[in-house]
């Protein structure tokens, strides 16, 4: 959310060993900050992996690299969070994650498509809903930025995003704590009337 992107990249041979501890070494949760700062570092993580260049296959095809993307995320899933938008990267790491991809040449054009139970991706992005939103609270967010969020993922995926915006905060709410109306004092029947006429009360106004 303007600031620069964090290009994190795997070597083959961490990938190959399941090794990202050096990640987790500066990104774990305890690692990271909160309020305004977290809030900078939303849409702001790019994720690659090197080493299989000269290799045909797509990368979510390749059983190192879905093992790989897999455990990480099991040990941080907060990529609909962090990971940048604007890049096909979080595509391809999700692919990595869901039980049954395939792929399926299209005549006449370079790329392959990919193919997919929607069902699975939609099951994926449920459930990393709940650490999205963790760190939502943790960045204190108001709830048109996690409204924006949420709808920029599922249009990210090319999937249907019916939810109605939350309502319009015209002003926030006043930090001024209201003060409690004292209670008037309890005058006993014997007390010198509060009128000011010298008599008891129960002689004066309390009569009756």
């Amino acid at each position: 959310m303007g600031t620069d992107l964090i290009v994190y990249q795997f070597s083959r041979s961490k990938v190959e060993r399941g090794d990202f501890s050096h990640f987790l070494g500066l990104y774990s949760p305890d690692k990271l900050p909160a309020g305004r700062r977290l809030r900078e570092m939303m849409n702001c993580f790019v994720f690659c992996i090197e080493g299989w260049d000269s290799d045909p296959r797509e990368i979510h095809l390749i059983p190192e690299v879905r093992r790989f993307y897999s455990a990480f995320h099991e040990a941080w899933p907060y990529w609909l969070y962090f990971c940048n938008l604007d890049v096909d990267t979080l595509r391809s790491m999700v692919m990595c994650c869901l039980p049954d991809v395939s792929t399926m040449q299209v005549d006449g054009k370079t790329k392959v498509a990919v193919t997919f139970d929607p069902l699975d991706l939609l099951n994926f992005i449920k459930q990393d809903f709940l650490p999205m939103n963790l760190m939502c609270d943790r960045a204190e967010m108001f709830e048109r930025g996690i409204y924006d969020r949420s709808k920029a993922v599922f249009e990210y995926f090319g999937l249907p995003f019916d939810a109605e915006p939350p309502p319009v905060q015209s002003t926030r709410t006043s930090s001024v704590t209201p003060q409690p109306v004292p209670r008037q004092p309890q005058i006993g029947r014997n007390d010198p009337c509060p009128c000011g006429s010298g008599k008891k009360y129960k002689k004066c106004c309390g009569k009756g």
